[in-house]
């Protein structure tokens, strides 16, 4: 039997690495495993239940959680194998969004996991007409339970017409529907196939150090969100035991708690864990602080496939012994990989982190690539710093006259969902997909991703600005935690910054300033005087057109609830700029 179609995955696990924690969920404290046997016989009794709901081949049905847990995984599978697609939504995103979504993909059930969302759902529900129910993972007072759709396919007498079903669903047949976090616009429908989202998992598995049936990995990540969700399908097909952090809060107690071999991150993250070292480091005193700082600028300076030389590569063993391996002890001591992806990755932490022995692997790709396009890998020469790394099998990627990175290969997408005039935008007569990524391949056939094309822009003075790598180098500074660089068609760039106020209120602490809030910090002069020097000292990195002559601090933080920030953490920079028009206007002055 061939195993191509995302279904087929744990069927495939069961017959060759059967495992007891396939899916392992945090309850009440306890690490809840589910085996792969009650993950195939759960997702069965799912997709008959379904059937007798009346669900058909082509129906949509939404899946709603505000973590990654068992049952999503369950659900998945179980909505896949009736032909019909699952359409996973951000938990995080407005009720309108909710609405727009729903009515989009004519949904007509919808598993939600907690209260909170429930709720956001009820409120829009009269206004979706093709949705006929809402069922909840956890229990909720006034909500039909999942369990009811399991317990009306616990009677297996129509298991045939199920595998009737299954044998008829075609590896090019449409799989799921993703929509878009996008930073601007409304979300567009991504029409993933089977074969899309399996090629990409089967191929980027020769890419992590994973050994089959044995490895664990963390999952945290989004898994409405293509990139964790690929990975959770590679996980199965390798016989990965999955393990479902509880949050981002807890994300430090469970490596430690499930020791895991791999695990995916965002930049956002890793800048996180990397601010709080070096703030522990910074608390040290006398031959420990020394010794911790002498650590950290010897990974700074770190080369793969020892370059710098055997008296550095001496001189970083004992590092790691000193220093690095209480980095490792609390990431769990077993990482081999952290698959890094979403947005580019501050050179710098890939060196210190590879230093450190926590090896940090950055890759690329789109939702409308299923979604790895590239992605470095240690072993055979394959890491390079500074690149999202080499080409995955069987991928077709061209540089466009304009710099544009575009693809063909098996991971292109059908196209969006009741949107041919953006799909043929998005996709050549040669079959090419448009990325809106500037890039280059060096000749060593190493990809690297310079910025967003949609992002770069012109200042009136007709220069070209890469707002990314800007921003990407300013956010090296402890002060600052988020940074958007603007200046389309003004005379020169400037910026809004969102202050790190962890570290701010200590420094100010430190240096004995007075103030009421947040709002009354950003706007004293020593602050902002403090914030000018950072700019300054890591302007001089770029050309005259490209530095920030201006900025404004904004006296909040930048959250995905608040629409600053894509569920990705990815900037809105509409939204932001919408939000902020009163500092553009004080920066460039008012347009009358």
């Amino acid at each position: 039997m061939q195993y191509k179609r995302l279904f087929d995955f744990p069927h495939y696990q069961l017959e060759t690495f059967p495992r007891e924690d396939a899916l392992v969920s945090k309850v009440q404290g306890e690490w809840v495993k589910t085996s792969t046997k009650s993950f195939v016989d759960q997702a069965n009794a799912v997709s008959r239940g379904l059937l007798r709901l009346g669900v058909q081949k082509n129906d949509k049905i939404a899946i709603i959680s505000t973590t990654n847990r068992t049952e999503w995984n369950i659900m998945d599978i179980g909505i896949m194998q009736t032909g019909a697609q699952d359409v996973p939504i951000y938990p995080t995103i407005s009720e309108e969004d909710y609405a727009y979504v729903l009515n989009h993909s004519e949904s007509k059930y919808v598993f939600v996991s907690d209260q909170e969302v429930y709720d956001k759902v009820m409120s829009i529900k009269d206004q979706v007409a093709s949705l006929k129910e809402v069922y909840s993972f956890n229990d909720i007072a006034g909500c039909r339970s999942w369990n009811d759709v399991k317990e009306l396919g616990k009677d297996a007498s129509n298991q045939e017409e199920l595998e009737k079903i299954m044998a008829s669903i075609d590896v090019e047949d449409l799989a799921t529907l993703i929509y878009t976090s996008g930073t601007t616009g409304r979300p567009k429908g991504v029409m993933l196939s089977h074969k899309n989202i399996a090629s990409n998992a089967m191929t980027c598995e020769l890419r992590l150090p994973i050994v089959k049936g044995k490895s664990k990995a963390l999952s945290f990540l989004p898994v409405c969100h293509i990139y964790e969700r690929m990975l959770q399908y590679l996980y199965v097909y390798t016989g990965t035991g999955i393990y479902f952090a509880e949050s981002l809060e807890t994300i430090s107690d469970n490596l430690k708690e499930v020791s895991p071999e791999v695990m995916s991150a965002v930049p956002r993250l890793l800048e996180k864990v990397y601010d709080k070292i070096i703030a522990k480091g910074t608390d040290l005193t006398g031959i420990k602080k020394k010794l911790f700082f002498w650590a950290v600028e010897l990974g700074l300076e770190w080369e793969p496939y020892g370059a710098n030389g055997w008296w550095y590569e001496k001189k970083l063993g004992l590092a790691k012994k000193l220093i690095f391996s209480k980095w490792q002890e609390a990431l769990g001591g077993n990482l081999l990989a952290i698959a890094s992806g979403s947005a580019a990755l501050q050179p710098r932490l890939a060196r210190v982190f590879n230093a450190a022995g926590v090896p940090v692997m950055e890759g690329y790709g789109l939702t409308e690539t299923s979604p790895v396009i590239s992605v470095n890998d240690m072993r055979d020469g394959g890491f390079r710093i500074g690149t999202v790394g080499k080409l995955i099998a069987n991928t077709d990627v061209q540089i466009a006259e304009d710099g544009e990175i575009i693809i063909n290969g098996p991971q292109r997408m059908i196209g969006y969902y009741k949107d041919e005039e953006k799909t043929n935008e998005a996709i050549d007569e040669n079959g090419y997909f448009h990325t809106g990524d500037i890039g280059e391949i060096d000749k060593d056939g190493f990809l690297k991703i310079t910025d967003r094309k949609k992002e770069m822009f012109k200042t009136s003075g007709g220069k070209y600005v890469a707002p990314q790598l800007i921003e990407n180098t300013m956010k090296q500074s402890r002060f600052i935690e988020q940074i958007m660089v603007i200046g389309e068609g003004e005379k020169m760039p400037a910026a809004f910054i969102q202050p790190n106020f962890e570290f701010l209120e200590e420094w100010a602490e430190r240096k004995e300033i007075t103030y009421k809030d947040w709002k009354d910090l950003c706007s004293n002069e020593r602050v902002i005087e403090r914030y000018q020097r950072e700019i300054e000292e890591h302007n001089e990195k770029f050309g005259k057109w490209e530095r920030v002559k201006m900025f404004e601090i904004t006296p909040e933080l930048w959250t995905i609830e608040a629409e600053h920030l894509t569920p990705t953490l990815k900037l809105k920079r509409r939204n932001i700029k919408a939000r902020y028009q009163d500092l553009y206007d004080k920066i460039y002055g008012a347009k009358i």
